[in-house]
């Protein structure tokens, strides 16, 4: 394989987790009934453009389904984040209702909804037709299709281009990453600004976030990586800012390298020294992932096998695609954790790929009384604890098992 955004051969393995099924591929009683596809879940990582990436096996159209069961929505620290981003860059770029915002992978409409109601025109392109449905609903504007220079060079023939376009945890899921960022460059107008945020690779090596590697995520950026993609495309970065959402991540903001009309800030320059630092611009940096990754599984796989030796009851929460990642590689199935509590309903009454594990309201967590709850979705740890924090009216304790096991008491 080759390097999706150089083309430069793939020699070196960052971590390989054997395989699995697509991470949102949930089950349903019917497909239960069928053989899963599981598929090699290793990535490799670039010596020359240093981006990491997936060995491919399955396109994004096969993944990326009409039934798609991923809402951002159901997050209330996920919408806070979308709101606050949305006031701050109203007021950064001075947007008003002769503008015009773009969203790539709008999802449900989560972050489009506060630009509406600040009377901000936009539209959102999402080809998931399940989160599109959603966003419609809310009145935005929705194109299903997957985004493409193709289709931002119609888009922009018919006077739809951008003051600002808005790609969040996005970029990541492109298989061909070039023509995704000279899309962006087609459709914003000279003087635009794209937005990016994604999940850092620092933390991901840093922190042990190997759950959040799974066959949707296609690339595990850095901005060092970054910077070279953009640059080719025509694109150059301004600003970045390190955020706390996905156990922490940058957002990048980019323009066009000929008429950008922004100042480049020094935070660039700051966020380089700190990954050149850190090594990510060398090869030792990415190895030795693979022991620690190791180190993580044994223990989350040794802790539900004493438990379970003791009689205690134990359920996880959040059928998140981070763990089923997790619990895929670890080998566990529902004799270790017999459900995964869920608050989306599209989820609820199916099962996790791979583990086949039920996904269930949190009704059962109430009845079930389980003397402990794992976090899957980790970087959401502190809003699903204040939620749940009932489950010490009968001596339950929660548990994260990233980036190594921890028992809340």
């Amino acid at each position: 394989m080759n390097c999706r955004y150089c083309n430069t051969k793939l020699n070196n393995i960052f971590v390989d987790l054997g395989s699995a099924p697509p991470s949102n591929f949930y089950l349903t009683e019917e497909t239960m009934r069928s053989a899963e596809k599981w598929y090699p879940l290793k990535v490799l990582f670039c010596d020359y453009c240093w981006l990491v990436q997936t060995e491919d096996f399955i396109g994004a159209s096969d993944m990326f389904l009409d039934d798609y069961a991923y809402f951002s929505s159901f997050s209330t620290t996920w919408l806070a984040h979308a709101k606050k981003y949305v006031d701050n860059v109203i007021t950064r770029l001075e947007l008003n209702d002769k503008s015009m915002v773009v969203e790539i992978a709008a999802n449900d409409g989560y972050l489009l909804q506060y630009m509406k109601n600040n009377s901000i025109p936009c539209y959102g392109i999402e080809p998931t037709h399940s989160t599109a449905e959603k966003a419609k609903e809310k009145g935005i504007e929705i194109i299903e299709e997957f985004f493409s220079a193709n289709l931002a060079g119609n888009l922009s023939n018919n006077n739809q281009q951008a003051d600002l376009i808005i790609a969040n945890n996005v970029l990541g899921h492109v298989p061909n990453i070039n023509d995704f960022i000279q899309g962006i460059k087609i459709l914003l107008k000279s003087s635009g600004v794209a937005t990016f945020e994604f999940p850092h690779l620092f933390n991901l090596v840093d922190k042990n976030q190997f759950d959040t590697i799974y066959h949707e995520h296609y690339s595990y950026i850095s901005l060092i990586s970054i910077l070279s993609i953009f640059k080719s495309n025509d694109l150059v970065v301004f600003d970045v800012e390190e955020i706390q959402t996905h156990g922490g991540s940058l957002r990048v903001y980019a323009q066009s390298s000929e008429k950008g009309g922004h100042a480049v800030t020094n935070n660039v320059k700051l966020l380089i020294e700190k990954e050149i630092l850190a090594g990510i611009r060398s090869k030792k940096y990415y190895q030795g992932f693979q022991e620690k990754v190791e180190k993580a599984k044994e223990d989350f796989l040794f802790f539900l096998l004493k438990l379970k030796l003791g009689g205690a009851k134990v359920v996880a929460y959040g059928a998140a695609a981070k763990g089923n990642t997790m619990l895929n590689f670890s080998g566990v199935k529902p004799d270790l954790l017999p459900y995964v509590i869920d608050k989306n309903p599209s989820k609820q009454g199916k099962y996790m790929p791979g583990s086949r594990i039920p996904i269930v309201s949190e009704n059962k967590l109430v009845s079930y009384k389980p003397d402990y709850v794992v976090i899957l979705p980790w970087n959401l740890k502190e809003e699903i604890m204040d939620q749940l924090n009932y489950i010490k009216d009968w001596g339950g304790v929660f548990v994260t098992a990233i980036p190594k096991l921890k028992i809340y008491k």
